[in-house]
This record gives C-alpha cells, structure tokens and sequence, in this order.
C-alpha cells in the first residue's frame, strides 16, 4: 500500500473509530476506578496515619492490611473489577513489610516514593528520545492498540509535551515526598501522600484527554479532502 493510499484510506474510518472512542468520563471512571475506587484506595492510607499518630507503627500497619484487604474482598464478593484494589494492595503490602521490618513508619511510603522517582524520570526519557510514554499509554487504553498518532507529527508533538508535563509534576510531588521522608517528618509524609495523589492525577489525565482530542478533531477536517 502506497502513502497516499493509507492517507486517503485513514478519513474513512477515522469517524468510525472517533465514535467508538470511550467518552470523557468513561476514560477518567476506568482509570480511576469511579469515585469509590478514589475513596477505597485512599482510606488504607488515612488509616495507617490515622492508627500510626494515636498509638504504635505495628498496629497501623495491622490495621492498614486488614482494611486493604477488606476493601478487596467486598470486591471480589460484590464481582466487582478489582484491578484498582488489587493494585492498592500490592501498593500497602509492600510498604507495610518494609516499614514491620525496620520498625521506621516513614518507610511505609519508601516503595511509592522509589516508584514515583522511577515513572517520573521515564517519562521525560521517554519523551527525550521521541517515544512519548503518554502517547504509548494512550494507544493501549484508548486507542484499543492502534499507533497511527506516531504518523502524525501534530499528535507526536502533543503527546511528547504531555509526557514532559507528567514527568515534571510526577517528579515535583515526589520530590516534595521525599523531601519530608529525609527530614523525619512521618505525620506531614502520610498527608502529603493523600493531597499529592489523586488530585494532581486527576488533573493530568484532565488535561491529557482534553488535549488529545481538540488536536485530533483539529486534524480531521484538514485529511477530508484527501479522500
């Protein structure tokens, strides 16, 4: 097939494919798994601070556990996804045994903060070599595996500025995480993580879907007469 030919053939079904995209709010809703799944993968962390400033670490993070575990099990009972649940108790249980083990609570947010380091520098690698994390992510969860925005230099650009933009506020909170980590501040490390969490993800993905699709309705019109 010849360039103009894939071309001429992408305004046929790009409608098509525009009108089978997820809509906003279902994009936000299965990334974030809804408002309970907000609100579930928050409360083993409010617990733990919670349980950890009134009385011992090993009790806080019994209690972190156990509700961790109770929220999946609702879940699971419920036939409910439990993806979101199940990766918020991976996430409690790693921290948990770190911080049992060395008997520190500040080491209960050590995994997240290493993750949080590694996603952030990724990402601006990513978009340093010209494969944009955020567009690859894009392709997978929205774009059911297609890649054509890697033919589109408008879109590679998009997408590289998004990624940047995540790298940098991935890298800001954490930074700040870490920072109250070396200074020993465990009460103020378990709110930052709470404030530092789903709002700015939120606000990203906000941004990331609104963005991709004005640049993807802006391009449509120019490719019609193509055909």
């Amino acid at each position: 097939m010849t360039t103009g030919q894939h071309r001429a053939a992408q305004p046929e079904s790009g409608p098509e494919d525009e009108e089978q995209l997820p809509t906003l709010a279902e994009q936000m809703a299965d990334q974030l798994g809804g408002w309970r799944g907000l609100v579930e993968s928050s409360i083993p962390v409010v617990v733990f601070v919670v349980a950890n400033i009134v009385g011992d670490l090993r009790p806080a993070v019994i209690a972190a556990v156990a509700v961790a575990l109770v929220i999946a099990g609702l879940r699971l009972a419920q036939r409910r996804p439990v993806r979101h649940a199940v990766n918020g108790l991976v996430g409690i249980a790693v921290g948990a045994a770190i911080a049992w083990r060395t008997g520190d609570e500040r080491d209960f947010y050590l995994p997240g903060i290493l993750y949080g380091i590694g996603y952030g520098v990724a990402l601006l690698v990513s978009a340093a070599i010209r494969q944009p994390l955020v567009g690859w992510i894009w392709s997978v969860l929205v774009a059911k595996g297609r890649s054509e925005w890697r033919d589109d230099p408008r879109l590679v650009r998009t997408f590289t500025g998004l990624t940047v933009l995540w790298g940098v506020v991935w890298l800001a909170k954490v930074g700040v995480q870490a920072a109250l980590y070396l200074a020993h501040q465990d009460t103020a490390l378990g709110v930052a993580r709470l404030v530092l969490g789903y709002p700015p993800y939120v606000l990203l993905l906000l941004i990331t879907v609104w963005t991709v699709r004005r640049v993807t309705r802006e391009t449509q019109p120019e490719a019609l007469p193509n055909g």
